[in-house]
């Protein structure tokens, strides 16, 4: 080998070796680990808090009614939006998941985790003295608790607990609705639902519509 290619190759491994000592790989770059100290400020965290005044994203609560049903520190007796069907829907939903354990289904405090040896059943939504509370009230006791009930205020979020608060008022109707109360057409008391699968105590009720008899009636056509 040429003593000219042999100093061609050794420059060549020089230079590689020179430009693998400047890579700076992922792992030796530049970091403050967590909770680490740092001097760059003068009270050596390396964690640095929030600027004063930050809010996050969908959390600026400007509508204090919204999130505490309270006007001033009494509380309100409006919805803070319409109420719909659907919202009675999603409240019904959110009621029989988190409420009905112990207020029940009915709002009467009947449930069945007061008969696992409460000291104290929750009081029936129907007493005259829940039944004249305002709206902002229940939100409220949602929202921090009330005696021994725990705050849900974790669980549900705000625009669920007014749903709920929405469907405890439609169940306070319904016990002592009357036909001036109902569309034209609605019979007081209303039939009682037809069931096409009564459900196992682990599962839901399903209950038949048209649709679902329809369907069905298909299906056991198909099978002959």
């Amino acid at each position: 080998m040429s003593p000219l290619r042999r100093l061609s190759i050794a420059g060549i491994a020089l230079l590689m070796i020179a430009l693998s000592g400047c890579r700076l790989d992922m792992q030796v770059q530049p970091r403050i680990d967590p909770l680490a100290k740092s001097n760059f400020f003068p009270d050596k965290r390396s964690a640095r808090p929030l600027v004063e005044g930050t809010v996050a994203r969908s959390e600026l609560r400007a509508d204090a009614y919204f999130y505490t049903g309270k006007i001033g520190d009494a509380p309100g007796d409006y919805m803070p939006f319409p109420v719909t069907k659907q919202v009675l829907e999603r409240g019904r939903q959110r009621f029989d998941i988190y409420c009905a354990p112990c207020h029940s289904r009915l709002g009467d405090g009947n449930g069945f985790i007061p008969t696992r040896g409460f000291a104290r059943k929750p009081p029936s939504y129907h007493i005259p003295r829940l039944e004249k509370a305002p709206v902002g009230y229940f939100f409220d006791v949602i929202t921090n608790g009330y005696g021994i009930m725990q705050d849900y205020a974790a669980q549900i979020p705000p625009s669920d607990r007014w749903d709920i608060v929405a469907y405890i008022r439609a169940l306070q109707l319904s016990e002592n609705a009357t036909q001036a109360d109902v569309p034209p057409g609605q019979k007081v008391p209303s039939e009682p639902p037809k069931f096409r699968e009564i459900g196992t105590g682990a599962t839901l009720p399903l209950i038949a519509t048209p649709e679902a008899e329809q369907n069905s009636d298909m299906q056991k056509e198909e099978q002959k």
